[in-house]
């Protein structure tokens, strides 16, 4: 059960590791285009069919139909990896129960956006936990833990590519726990994983207004804002132009030395070539690449080649 291009490559594992993959789940095709009137399907789904492989896709996964249908497969587990929250009526169904991929060392980062969360908070170490799905959500008994380093330059997108690789892996790791201990693998309780007084930070779906740049934060938090958001959705800042006109400017990576600055917070201002923003604490994040509204994704010094009166501009 998965929907995104993360999800295939523990699909693919599954398939090629010689697998018997009865059927899958992914999320119903998507409107795209002007008009909405072409429909996307999953980047799962086109796995999928392409392996021959047969595809559900409920709109609800409580539908009665839905639910004798994937009955009808028998299957004795169910692997979940990037897919919605599951009703007991369907993760308690196989012999072995379901089992989730999630790209975080749990109980940390619990919830929808994982890998963006732990890159704007300035983790440097994050991984891959599968867990046996319960009532909550991400609460599961955890099977395996794998971590995964988060090097100073990688972004979100970085992460993504290395944890999903990982995942794969740890998949067929835990599947082999699980049929060798015929479905009855030893799991430890998530509560037992977390040392005394640590705060758990949470993983929430993000939205276009969760991508705001807040300027008046320290330099290095803006930095892993724009990194923890790149190359998607993208952080987001409004350009105050010298005339007044506000547009939407997005800022996909930033160098990570910092400028001393004497300015308030959004203040633009030449940095050598680049352009460099003002934020809180006296330094200035020095940009590498963004993209102004109906412009393409470009470096900052070909952005400033167009803005001979930056010093006038700010971002708010």
């Amino acid at each position: 059960m998965g929907t995104p291009e993360f999800a295939v490559e523990t699909l693919r594992a599954l398939v090629e590791g010689g697998y018997n993959v009865v059927a899958v789940v992914t999320q119903p095709d998507k409107p795209v285009g002007r008009h909405g009137s072409v429909l996307q399907p999953s980047a799962v789904k086109q796995y999928a069919l392409a392996a021959g492989l047969p595809v559900l896709q409920p709109v609800k996964m409580k539908d009665p139909a839905f639910v004798d249908e994937l009955r009808s497969y028998g299957a004795n587990l169910q692997v979940v990896v990037a897919f919605r929250m599951l009703p007991e009526v369907v993760w308690a169904m196989p012999k072995y129960g379901t089992f989730n991929v999630h790209a975080a060392l749990l109980p940390q980062y619990r919830g929808a956006a994982p890998i963006n969360w732990a890159v704007i908070n300035g983790e440097t170490r994050t991984g891959i936990s599968t867990f046996f799905l319960d009532h909550d959500i991400d609460t599961g008994r955890v099977i395996m833990r794998e971590p995964f380093d988060i090097k100073p330059d990688f972004d979100a997108g970085d992460v993504y590519d290395g944890l999903m690789r990982l995942g794969a892996e740890v998949c067929l790791r835990t599947l082999g726990k699980i049929v060798e201990a015929d479905g009855h693998p030893e799991a430890i309780a998530q509560d037992e994983l977390s040392a005394a007084g640590e705060v758990l930070h949470a993983a929430p779906k993000i939205f276009k207004e969760t991508c705001m740049i807040d300027w008046k934060k320290p330099a290095e938090a803006v930095r892993n804002f724009i990194r923890g958001l790149s190359p998607h959705p993208g952080a987001w800042t409004t350009l105050v132009a010298a005339d007044g006109k506000r547009s939407v400017l997005k800022v996909y990576s930033a160098e990570p030395e910092f400028v001393g600055c004497d300015c308030e917070p959004g203040t633009m201002l030449r940095c050598g070539r680049q352009l460099g923003i003002a934020a809180g604490g006296g330094k200035a994040v020095v940009i590498r690449e963004l993209q102004a509204a109906g412009k393409r994704r470009m470096a900052s010094a070909d952005f400033l080649n167009g803005m001979k009166d930056i010093e006038s501009c700010r971002a708010e």
